[in-house]
């Protein structure tokens, strides 16, 4: 099996060089790249599978980088964020950030955070052959396709399976918890608010308001579930 292929961007070099160190002596294979326009290059010439990405960039920044990334695919990416920068992170995630890690990092820690996004592109919730079929919303796991009304649903590849989590145990209550450990990993060390950026962009996905939700409603003060329609 050919190794992981994951682009590192950040204008500074010192920073980008012990990323790559640790991720290639964890036998990733590794591209650098120094700046925004550099790294949407370099994903036009070949397939990634993880981009991690500096927000804080001269010229073009991580968060445009990721808005044009998102055009064209659904690479996972983890966005580097200054520590004061809540508003970068949040605005990331809307975006389709898959995680974030704020400076200063630990390399170790980023490294596990990077093998615990590149573990989503494993079945791990449910199996292949899998369907769910909660009225009006089917959720065939073995196609990777979610339809409302028998209509497709454009899905990133985090969002399916955070709706397939919740999916494959109808009417259950999923803590923010539950969720990180299920879809992010079990060593995810972000925080929570991660799992509602992520809901709401579901939700507008499927076409389902918060304030009277048909598919996926909120349990105050728990956390979140999709409706059995029974």
């Amino acid at each position: 099996m050919a190794p992981y292929r994951i682009l590192v961007v950040d204008d500074e070099a010192n920073i980008r060089k012990i990323v790559a160190s640790y991720l290639r002596g964890d036998g990733f294979e590794v591209v650098e790249a120094a700046d925004g326009d550099v790294a949407l290059k370099e994903c036009a010439r070949r397939e990634f599978d993880l981009v991690i990405l500096d927000v804080m960039m001269p010229g073009l920044d991580g968060i445009e980088v990721l808005r044009e990334l998102r055009r064209r695919s659904d690479v996972y990416v983890i966005l580097l964020t200054a520590r004061a920068e809540e508003t970068d992170r949040v605005i990331g995630l809307s975006v389709g950030a898959d995680d974030y890690v704020t400076k200063p990092f630990g390399a170790k820690e980023l490294v596990a955070r990077v093998k615990a996004v590149l573990r989503r592109s494993r079945p791990a919730v449910s199996a292949a052959g899998d369907r769910f079929d909660l009225g009006p919303l089917v959720v065939d796991v073995g196609r990777h396709e979610a339809t409302v009304d028998g209509e497709p649903v454009r899905l990133t590849a985090l969002e399916f399976e955070l709706l397939t989590a919740m999916a494959a145990s109808p009417g259950r209550v999923f803590t923010r918890g539950q969720l990180l450990e299920r879809v992010w990993g079990w060593d995810h060390y972000g925080d929570e608010r991660v799992v509602d950026v992520h809901i709401r962009k579901l939700r507008k996905a499927l076409g389902d308001p918060a304030a009277d939700p048909r598919f996926v409603a909120t349990v105050r003060g728990v956390g979140y579930k999709v409706l059995d329609p029974r």
